[in-house]
């Protein structure tokens, strides 16, 4: 006979949810003060002009404006022009 009991199959499979991130508004879109743009880990796109970080990398509106995504020295940079 077996002396350990066997592992429950829940403790094996985690469960977890999904994170829901991308790019939320496009370029030529109108955003308002505090909105989302872009929800990412790590610095993917770089904030530009009227554009803020979260603790979690997330880049929002610091103003009221359209969304305007750029090129520059390679990286990508979104910012808010008004």
């Amino acid at each position: 006979m077996s002396k350990k009991k066997q592992g429950g199959k829940l403790v094996q499979q985690k469960r977890t949810q999904p994170k829901y991130l991308g790019v939320k508004l496009h370029d030529g879109q109108k955003v308002t003060t505090g909105a989302v743009i872009v929800r990412q880990r790590g610095t993917k796109y770089l904030p530009g002009m009227s554009v803020s970080v979260g603790k979690d990398h997330t880049l929002f509106a610091m103003e009221s404006g359209v969304v305007k995504f750029k090129t520059r020295l390679g990286r990508k940079m979104v910012s808010v022009v008004s």
